[in-house]
C-alpha cells in the first residue's frame, strides 16, 4: 500500500506542482475527517480513498478527480456538509463528491435505496463524467477487499457489480476495469464454479502452449515477409467470459478452449486492412464471421477488425486487428481520453458516443415512473451486442441485438414511436415484432391519431422504447380514467337527484383535501380506476350541501358502455361479452370496470359485494369489434380448415387465433377466437358455418 508521499511523488510525473499540492491538501482533510474510523480489515479508513485515488492516477486523470476520490466518503461517512467542501476546495470537487455519495433518505426496501442512489449518480454523471470514474474506482477497490465481508453481503455486492458496474465499464470502453470486475465478481458470487474453471484452464494451458507458439510464429513470419511492423500476442480467455459462453451458447469447456485467439496491433488504419488481407491469405476465413468495427465502431467507441480463420489442422483462430490508439482506447476507454473536458472539438467519436449515452440516460430518467423502473431500463441498455440499421435517409442507428422496428422508431424520436402503426424493412412490409439485422433499412409508417400498443412491451428490447411506451400508456390511461370517473360520479349524483353542475366548488375542494388528492382530476382518476367508489364520493358531496344525512342511492338506469373507453373498461376473458349480451359491471381496484355476461359463473361470489357490482348496458350505436371464442366440431376432410377461414372472412369477421385439437381418427375440434361487432353479426357467422356439410357442432365458449 502506497503512502501519500509516494503517491504525490508519482503524481509529479504528469501534474503541475500546485495541482499536486491541492491533492495532498485534500488527503489531509480526508484523513482528519476519517480519524478513528477503520475498515472491516482493521486498517485505517483513509487507506481506502488513497487506494481509489491511486487507481485513478494510473489512468492519468486530472487533479480535481483525484481530490474527489480522496474525499468521496466524507459527506456520506463523516457528516461533512457539501458547502464546507466548496469553501475549502472548489464547487466542482464538491459536486463530484456529492454525485458519488449515497442518499441519506429512508427507503422502503434495499432495492429501492439502490435504485434511488443509482439514479442520483446517473444525473450527476450526465453533468460530469468524472463522477462515474470515481465510482468505478471506488467499486474496484471494494471488490479487491471483498474477502473481509460476510458471505451474504459479499454475494450482494458481487451481483450488483456484475449486473450494473461491469456493463457500465464496458459501455464506457474501460475494458481493463470491466475484466477485473467480472473476475472478482465471479469468484465472489460463484466460488466453486470459478475454482473449477480456473483448474481446467491451468490444465488446458499446458496442452495449448505448443499450438499457440506455432500459430504465433506463422503469423509473425508472414508479417515480417510482408515488411509490416506489428505486435502479435495471444489473448487469454477470462474465467467469467468462459463461464458465460458455456451457459449462453450451451457449449462444453473443451469446445470453448479449442478456439485460439490472437491480437495484432499495428501503426495505422491502412495497415489494419493490409494485415486482414494477409491473414486471410495465410489461413482460410470462416464465412460470416468477419466484423469491421473500424468503419462502424461499437456504441462505446471500440474499434477493431474481427475475423475467424481455419488454422492448421482445422483449428479455429480468432484474430483482432487494431492500431495502438485503438488498443489504448479498448483498455482504458473514456478515462484515457479526458472526456470531462467539454470542448466538442477535442472529443473523439468514442467520447461523443459516451455523451450521447449519458443524454439517453437523462431521457430515461425523465420518463421513468420511479427509480426501480429507471434502473430496469438502464440494465436493458447495458448489453453491448449491437445491430446497425439505416433510416430511409441513410442515417445509421445502433441498437441492441434483438431490437425490433418499434425500438428503431423510439430511437429516432419518441413521437415517431408513439404514432407508429406499421413498418417496411428493405422496402417490404414487415411485422413490428420482427428482429432487425445489421445492414437493413427500416421505414416507419405513422398515423396521427395512433397510440402505443401495450403488446409492444412483450417484444421491445431498448430501455428508451419500454419507457416511452409505458409513459404514453400511463398518460392515455389517466385521460380515459378521468373521463370514466366523471361519468360514474355524474351517474351516482343523478341517483341522488343532483349533478356535477349543482356541486359547490368548496364541497369538491373539501373532499380533495381530506382524501389527500392533488386536485379534482386526481379524484376523478381514482374513481375511474376503481380505487374510490363513486357512490361514496357522491353521498359526501351531496351531504356536505344538504342537512339530510341519510341519503339513499336510487339509480335511474345502468351505465352505458360505449366500447371506446379504452384501458379503463375491460372485457372479462372468462365469458367474453359482446354487444347484445346482457351484461353486468364489476369495479376492480386499479383496473376500472370489468364487464361480464350477466350469467357468468365468476360473478356469483362478486354479487355479494354490493357497491363493487354495478348495472351496465350497451350503447345503442357501437362501431367496435369484440372478441368471442367458438368451438367447432367437424369431420375430417381435406381443405376443411381453409373453407372455415374463407366462410368466416366472407361474413366480414376476423380470425384472431385458431388452434386444432384432434380427438380421434374421424372427428376434429377447432378452437377459434373471432372478432365480431355484436350478437347479430355472430349469429350470421354461425349460420354460414352451419351450411358447411362436415360441421357437426358449433358452441360459443363462455363461463
Amino acid at each position: 500500500m502506497s503512502t501519500i508521499d509516494t503517491f504525490a511523488e508519482d503524481l509529479h510525473g504528469y501534474l503541475a506542482p500546485e495541482q499536486v499540492a491541492q491533492v495532498v491538501r485534500a488527503y489531509d482533510f480526508a484523513e482528519e475527517a476519517h480519524e478513528g474510523q477503520t475498515r472491516k480489515s482493521g486498517e485505517p479508513y483513509i487507506n481506502h480513498p488513497l487506494a481509489v485515488a491511486q487507481i485513478l492516477a494510473d489512468m492519468r486523470v486530472d487533479h480535481q478527480c483525484l481530490m474527489a476520490a480522496l474525499l468521496h466518503d466524507v459527506i456520506e461517512d463523516t457528516g461533512v456538509p457539501k458547502q464546507l467542501l466548496s469553501t475549502n476546495f472548489d464547487d466542482q470537487v464538491a459536486e463530484l463528491v456529492d454525485g458519488v455519495s449515497k442518499l441519506s433518505s429512508m427507503f422502503l426496501s434495499r432495492a429501492e435505496a439502490q435504485a434511488e442512489n443509482f439514479q442520483k449518480m446517473t444525473l450527476a454523471m450526465a453533468k460530469d463524467i468524472r463522477v462515474i470514474l470515481v465510482k468505478l474506482a471506488d467499486r474496484l477497490h471494494n471488490m479487491r477487499t471483498l474477502g473481509y465481508l460476510d458471505p451474504e453481503k459479499r454475494r450482494r455486492i458481487a451481483r450488483e457489480t456484475l449486473e450494473i458496474y461491469a456493463p457500465i465499464a464496458l459501455r464506457l470502453g474501460m475494458n481493463t476495469i470491466r475484466v477485473e470486475f467480472e473476475e472478482l465478481g465471479f469468484r465472489a458470487l460463484y466460488p466453486l464454479r470459478s475454482s473449477m474453471i480456473e483448474k481446467a484452464v491451468r490444465k488446458a494451458r499446458g496442452n495449448r502452449k505448443e499450438v499457440v507458439t506455432k500459430l504465433q510464429d506463422s503469423i509473425t513470419g508472414r508479417l515480417e515477409t510482408e515488411g509490416i511492423s506489428a505486435r502479435v500476442f495471444g489473448r487469454e480467455k477470462h474465467l467469467y467470459s468462459i463461464y458465460t459462453k458455456m451457459r449462453s451458447k450451451r457449449r462444453s469447456f473443451a469446445e470453448i478452449m479449442d478456439v485460439y485467439a490472437f491480437r495484432i496491433v499495428v501503426e495505422d488504419v491502412d495497415t489494419c486492412y493490409r494485415v486482414l488481407g494477409m491473414v486471410h491469405n495465410l489461413y482460410k476465413p470462416v464465412a460470416g464471421r468477419f466484423k469491421d468495427y473500424i468503419a462502424i465502431p461499437k456504441a462505446n467507441g471500440y474499434q477493431s477488425l474481427h475475423t475467424t480463420l481455419f488454422g492448421m489442422h482445422g483449428l479455429p483462430i480468432e484474430i483482432q486487428i487494431r492500431t495502438e490508439e485503438m488498443e489504448e482506447f479498448a483498455n482504458h476507454g473514456i478515462a484515457g481520453h479526458w472526456l470531462y473536458k467539454t470542448s466538442d472539438e477535442s472529443m473523439t467519436s468514442g467520447q461523443h458516443r459516451a455523451r450521447a449515452w449519458m443524454r439517453g440516460l437523462l431521457e430515461l430518467q425523465q420518463s421513468a415512473g420511479n427509480s426501480l423502473e429507471f434502473i430496469e431500463n438502464v440494465k436493458i441498455d447495458l448489453f453491448p451486442d449491437e445491430v446497425y440499421v439505416f433510416s430511409p435517409a441513410g442515417d445509421i442507428y445502433e441498437l441492441p441485438q434483438g431490437s425490433t422496428p418499434v425500438d428503431f422508431a423510439y430511437a429516432v424520436h419518441t413521437d415517431i414511436g408513439n404514432t407508429c402503426v406499421a413498418c417496411r424493412i428493405d422496402r417490404r412490409l414487415a411485422p413490428l415484432s420482427a428482429s432487425l439485422e445489421s445492414g437493413q433499412t427500416v421505414e416507419i409508417i405513422r398515423s396521427a391519431g395512433a397510440l402505443p400498443n401495450p403488446a409492444w412491451l412483450s417484444y421491445v428490447v431498448t430501455g428508451k422504447a419500454r419507457s416511452g411506451i409505458r409513459n404514453a400508456l400511463k398518460v392515455q390511461q389517466e385521460s380515459e380514467s378521468v373521463e370514466l370517473g366523471r361519468r360514474l360520479l355524474e351517474r351516482a349524483l343523478t341517483a341522488l337527484n343532483s349533478s356535477l353542475s349543482d356541486v359547490e366548488p368548496d364541497s369538491f375542494s373539501e373532499i380533495v383535501e381530506t382524501g389527500k388528492f392533488q386536485n379534482e382530476e386526481d379524484l376523478l382518476h381514482e374513481i375511474g380506476l376503481g380505487n374510490q367508489m363513486a357512490s361514496v364520493v357522491a353521498r359526501r358531496l351531496v351531504q356536505s350541501q344538504s342537512a339530510d344525512a341519510t341519503l339513499e342511492l336510487d339509480y335511474e338506469g345502468p351505465l352505458a358502455i360505449r366500447g371506446t373507453e379504452g384501458m379503463v373498461v375491460t372485457y372479462a376473458r372468462c365469458c367474453r361479452p359482446i354487444p347484445g349480451d346482457p351484461i353486468i359491471g364489476h369495479i376492480s381496484a386499479g383496473k376500472g370496470i370489468v364487464i361480464h355476461i350477466d350469467s357468468c359463473r365468476n360473478m356469483g361470489e362478486l354479487r355479494t359485494k354490493g357497491e363493487e357490482v354495478m348495472a351496465v348496458r350497451w350503447e345503442d350505436q357501437i362501431d367496435q369489434e369484440f372478441t368471442v371464442e367458438m368451438r367447432i366440431e367437424l369431420e375430417h376432410e381435406k381443405g376443411l380448415i381453409a373453407m372455415l377461414a374463407s366462410t368466416i372472412t366472407g361474413v366480414d369477421a376476423n380470425i384472431e387465433r385458431i388452434s386444432i385439437l384432434e380427438r380421434d381418427a374421424r372427428l376434429t375440434t377447432v378452437n377459434l377466437l373471432l372478432q365480431v361487432r355484436d350478437r347479430v353479426h355472430l349469429a350470421a357467422v354461425i349460420k354460414k358455418l352451419r351450411h358447411i356439410h362436415h360441421v357437426n357442432r358449433i358452441v360459443r365458449v363462455r363461463n
